[in-house]
């Protein structure tokens, strides 16, 4: 007999994967490994890129690769505030998609080391009983996140372009 194959939903927070491994390693995260690898062997249930859309050329080339490899994106316009500071964080919508496509899935994939996401972690593993695998830049993501997930996998060399 065949054991079933594990459903997972992928959850990407782009603004905080691109900074940290631009910090940590002037370098960018490579998303069709890091498909290749979360995919292996599963069946995707949900997969979603949540981005800030600044609507320039390149941005919308990246977005449209992304879809290409199998995300869904999903765009918030870029605010930038009168004092200079900016505003575009994708914190409520992600944890609202966690909770709607957790439950259809065996393992909620976080792309993000925003400790903000604790609580979810926390909540999908002890509540729903489903398996939370971070993936975040290590000396970029909060201890609280990776102590809530069942699983963590540190971005650096072969999740990198170009490393």
């Amino acid at each position: 007999m065949t054991k079933p194959v594990e459903k997972v939903v992928i959850l990407v927070d782009v603004q905080n994967v691109y900074y940290t491994t631009r910090q940590a390693y002037q370098a960018n995260f490579d998303y069709n490994e890091f498909w290749a690898c979360v995919t292996f062997d599963r069946t995707v249930v949900k997969a979603i890129a949540y981005a800030v859309d600044k609507g320039d050329e390149k941005q919308c080339q990246f977005q449209n690769i992304l879809r290409a490899i199998g995300f869904e994106v999903r765009l918030k316009p870029y605010i930038q505030r009168a004092d200079g500071s900016a505003k575009g964080d994708w914190d409520v919508g992600i944890t609202l998609d966690a909770m709607e496509h957790a439950p259809h899935a065996d393992t909620l994939v976080l792309v993000t080391g925003d400790g903000d996401f604790d609580l979810l972690a926390d909540k999908v593993r002890t509540v729903l009983r489903k398996r939370v695998e971070i993936f975040g830049v290590p000396q970029f993501t909060a201890a609280s996140l990776i102590n809530a997930a069942t699983s963590f996998t540190p971005i650096k060399d072969h999740l990198l372009l170009g490393k």
